[in-house]
């Protein structure tokens, strides 16, 4: 298949992937909407909303979008300090309206600077944070909403302290379908013949059953807390009436527009993530817009605000799901909202049967396949200045939320930038001849402030009685403030040390006199063939070489 794939150029694997994505999306919408403070149902609608109308408008063929956790907080402020979920409403309507402005004006473009070893962080760390939040659910300790993703949970207990009150709240039958369903997903699809029916879909049929033949065990038998909990109209006017319109009296309630502000903000930059990561996992390797991606996101959420629903981003998990359920157009996604919306309306009964240790099944395998020990080999092999942001922003999610995480892990890699960058502003080589000691330095093609700290450190600590050549041949700039030092240190610092200074390369508009080519050519001429050591520059590393020598 070719990276311009039609819409429905892969029907079979994006309906069975779509069914896989809706199964898992059922619960999160519910428990997300549980933990923000907001009806149920609106949950639903905006899973139905981030499947239908942004799965359409999107450029992404991936992405899944719905209620996002990360917003949780937010939204339960919001609607707290709003005082009414009808004016909330309003605020999301608000807030995707400013997405969309952002999109018109190209702030998407700001995903470009997010370095690939904190996305590959976030990634892993919502593996990692996958498994520790279903562990419970696949053993049958249903107390925390599904949904959470931050580390403190509403109930007062924080990631792991819930996996240590799983010890006294283990259900037998709940234990058993996890270890069916994984089994199921693991294995399934290498069964000839019968491996058409996707295995996460035999996985929810399997809990189903199991959980109907357990009915009659007290001990096996797994109560409507462990199952997936849908409301459920008893008529079309029950169901009519869970759709809410925004109070737009309100709209001159400064609180409405910091809200909204607020949202816009914090769900572009979680989008923005979540479908840059949903990219790196593409095995088509495809690129979505992002300013196209945040007009998708801004209508959607305008919609969403209008009819009920909570605010809506590209969401990490979803995605992830439908990629390893073998999604490969937007066609999947946009049959996990139809089958939202149809189950909403029509079959909350039959959902309602569906163990939540089942689904929980499906995120712990999905979650291994993000945070697999292969991956973080493989950012160890890439070096400490890609590694250590990667494992800061894996530590710092796990142990706060996305958002929090990913700005350590931004601060820890520019660090690590800055340090390596300062490594990095030339190359230096000691050369032994007749007369003496000679240090040269190479600077690079691009000297910036950044740079001014090595280099000072180094003309600092040149020993007394040595030539220095500053070469500044391969430059294509260097910043006023490393020329100053240059400049210092030839006129002031290196007369008192008896520092022979010879600097060649530097063009004119740098206001910096080269030393004479006659001069430059008799040292060189003296130094041929005496060449011992070239290295990145480094104060520390040069005395220990001049040390050496």
């Amino acid at each position: 298949m070719n990276k311009q794939a039609s819409l429905f150029s892969n029907i079979k694997g994006d309906f069975s992937s779509g069914l896989v994505v809706f199964l898992i999306a059922v619960p999160l919408c519910l428990g997300i909407a549980l933990a923000s403070g907001a009806p149920l149902f609106a949950g639903m609608i905006s899973g139905i909303i981030g499947g239908l109308v942004i799965g359409f408008l999107s450029g992404s063929q991936l992405s899944v979008s719905g209620p996002a956790a990360g917003l949780t907080a937010i939204v339960l402020t919001a609607i707290t300090k709003l005082g009414a979920f009808d004016i909330f409403l309003l605020s999301v309507v608000i807030a995707g309206a400013l997405q969309f402005v952002l999109g018109l004006i190209k702030a998407g473009t700001v995903a470009n600077y997010f370095p690939s070893n904190v996305i590959t962080g976030m990634l892993s760390a919502i593996g990692i944070i996958i498994i520790l939040k279903q562990l419970p659910h696949a053993f049958g300790y249903d107390a925390e909403a599904e949904g959470s993703v931050a580390f403190i949970q509403a109930d007062g207990e924080n990631t792991f302290t819930a996996l240590l009150s799983t010890l006294n709240h283990i259900s037998i039958g709940a234990t058993v379908i996890t270890v069916i369903s994984i089994f199921i997903i693991l294995y399934w699809s290498k069964i000839p013949k019968v491996n058409l029916v996707p295995a996460p879909l035999v996985a929810v049929i399997a809990g189903i059953l199991l959980n109907y033949a357990f009915s009659g065990n007290e001990v096996l038998a797994l109560g409507s807390n462990h199952l997936v909990n849908l409301p459920v109209p008893s008529s079309f006017s029950d169901f009519i009436g869970q759709f809410t319109l925004p109070r737009f009296s309100e709209i001159g309630n400064k609180e409405v527009w910091i809200s909204a502000a607020t949202i816009a903000i914090i769900a572009s930059v979680e989008t923005l993530l979540n479908v840059e990561a949903t990219d790196k996992l593409d095995p088509m390797k495809r690129y979505t817009p992002p300013n196209r991606e945040l007009k998708a996101q801004g209508i959607g959420n305008m919609v969403s605000g209008m009819i009920g629903g909570l605010p809506i981003t590209s969401v990490i998990v979803r995605s992830s799901a439908n990629i390893n359920a073998g999604g490969k157009t937007k066609l999947s996604t946009m049959i996990h909202g139809s089958l939202l919306l149809i189950c909403a309306a029509l079959i909350p009964v039959l959902l309602n049967k569906i163990p939540l240790a089942t689904l929980a099944a499906v995120l712990l395998v999905t979650g291994y396949k993000l945070c697999k020990i292969a991956i973080f080999k493989e950012m160890f092999r890439n070096g400490k200045y890609q590694w250590i942001p990667f494992v800061a922003t894996v530590v710092a999610i796990v142990f706060t939320d996305l958002l929090i995480g990913i700005g350590i892990g931004m601060a820890v890699s520019v660090l690590a930038i800055l340090r390596g960058n300062m490594k990095s502003s030339y190359y230096f080589r000691k050369e032994k001849y007749q007369t003496g000691d000679s240090i040269r330095l190479e600077l690079a093609q691009e000297v910036s402030f950044l740079n001014k700290a090595s280099i000072l450190l180094t003309l600092d600590h040149l020993p007394n009685d040595t030539t220095v050549v500053i070469d500044a041949h391969k430059t294509a700039y260097i910043d006023f403030d490393v020329l100053q030092t240059i400049r210092e240190f030839k006129e002031i610092k290196a007369p008192q040390k008896n520092i022979k200074v010879i600097l060649t390369g530097f063009k004119e508009v740098y206001n910096i006199e080269n030393t004479p080519a006659n001069t430059v050519e008799e040292h060189n001429r003296q130094s041929s063939g005496h060449v011992h050591t070239i290295a990145a520059g480094n104060h520390k590393e040069l005395l220990k070489q001049l040390q050496l020598n």
